[in-house]
């Protein structure tokens, strides 16, 4: 089997669509190896964070014109390589489809990572949300199959997208190998030491929007003697936060991380107390399933997807309830065995994110195609 993925995210996106990129693409080609996959990449990227297999083939605009225009490239002139390089599936791996793929004998899958832009409008500018509206609409609508990340997800494209539940198969995001090994003492001791980490604290990790909620976590905290670490890209929203923990006099309580490796950030999620992501919404909330293979406790929000990722041994919490937070904190801190049962039950929870099922269920959907 010729499939081809829309690769841009895989070598421009350090966050959640590129890491969903890399590693539908590094499970697939190590459990079904003897397929081609072809790596549609508009222009050299600067992310090398994918081991390019023997069956991996990076593909970029084969004319001078369209390695200019690539942007273009990839929305509709891109069709023209897939049939020369008789690709069989096409598989848009974050939300979109070029247009003309439909005209050609080109299977395609899209998968849909969320619609908050439509549920939370008011999170992003006017004409994006047209432009997304208008992209993902076409796209579930034109292709043979859609996968969608979570069962949150796929009511949300059969509501706003107008697209048959039929056509629409859930499958799970699983999350990097890292979270899935274990680290000795002394990797997690070096790890501690570059970061200056206190012994205890709780953890957030997650781009520092607003829809991510992470001043809630700062204010539940507020005249505790708790120590929290924040790991994600800073948006605007991140001055705000950063503006209350100064008017508060929380500095010494409060750090932000940047530059951390995965496997160092796997060491930290491990070595954590209490993980605490208490978004507004999200498509599914892999940091989630992370804490989980971690064997991290876990407290979410409650409503969107966060069930569906943390499962019936994590907590939940109205997301702005920051006394809730703290409270759901301190519980879990002085109880020893609800802290083994969240780690255990949790870890459990969290296998059928793993590799094998995801392998096994994208490559039915293309069989199946």
């Amino acid at each position: 089997m010729r499939v081809g993925f829309d690769a841009k995210r895989i070598f421009h996106n350090i966050t959640g669509l590129g890491n969903y990129s890399r590693d539908t693409v590094r499970i697939m080609s190590s459990y079904f190896s003897k397929n081609s996959y072809f790596l549609y990449n508009p222009k050299p990227g600067k992310i090398d964070r994918l081991k390019i297999a023997d069956n991996l083939k990076v593909c970029f605009p084969k004319s001078k014109v369209w390695q200019k225009l690539n942007s273009l490239w990839r929305q509709k002139a891109i069709v023209k390589d897939l049939v020369s390089d008789k690709i069989e599936i096409y598989h848009g791996l974050t939300n979109e489809l070029p247009v003309g793929i439909e005209t050609t004998n080109i299977k395609t899958v899209v998968t849909i990572h969320d619609l908050i832009f439509v549920r939370y409008p008011e999170l992003y500018s006017y004409i994006d949300g047209k432009i997304h509206y208008k992209k993902f609409k076409r796209a579930a609508q034109v292709a043979d199959k859609v996968i969608a990340i979570s069962e949150q997800t796929k009511r949300d494209i059969v509501e706003f997208l107008q697209v048959s539940p039929t056509k629409i198969e859930v499958v799970y995001q699983g999350c990097h190998s890292a979270f899935q090994k274990d680290y000795t003492s002394k990797e997690k001791e070096q790890v501690a030491k570059k970061y200056d980490l206190p012994n205890k604290y709780l953890l957030n990790v997650g781009t520092i929007q607003e829809r991510k909620n992470l001043l809630t976590i700062v204010k539940a905290i507020k005249n505790t003697n708790h120590y929290l670490v924040v790991v994600g890209k800073e948006t605007n929203y991140a001055d705000k936060v950063k503006a209350y923990i100064k008017e508060n006099n929380m500095q010494n309580r409060v750090c932000f991380l940047k530059g951390v490796s995965m496997e160092e950030l796997a060491i930290i999620y491990q070595k954590t107390s209490i993980f605490i992501y208490p978004s507004i919404f999200e498509g599914f909330g892999i940091p989630i399933v992370e804490a989980l293979y971690s064997k991290t406790p876990v407290i979410s929000s409650v409503g969107s997807c966060f069930s569906e990722a943390g499962g019936p041994d994590s907590i939940y919490i109205e997301p702005h309830d920051d006394l809730a937070l703290l409270k759901e904190i301190n519980r879990i801190e002085n109880d020893t065995l609800l802290q083994d049962k969240m780690k255990e039950q949790g870890w459990n929870y969290a296998q059928q994110f793993n590799d094998t099922v995801i392998a096994n269920a994208i490559m039915d959907l293309y069989k199946g195609l």
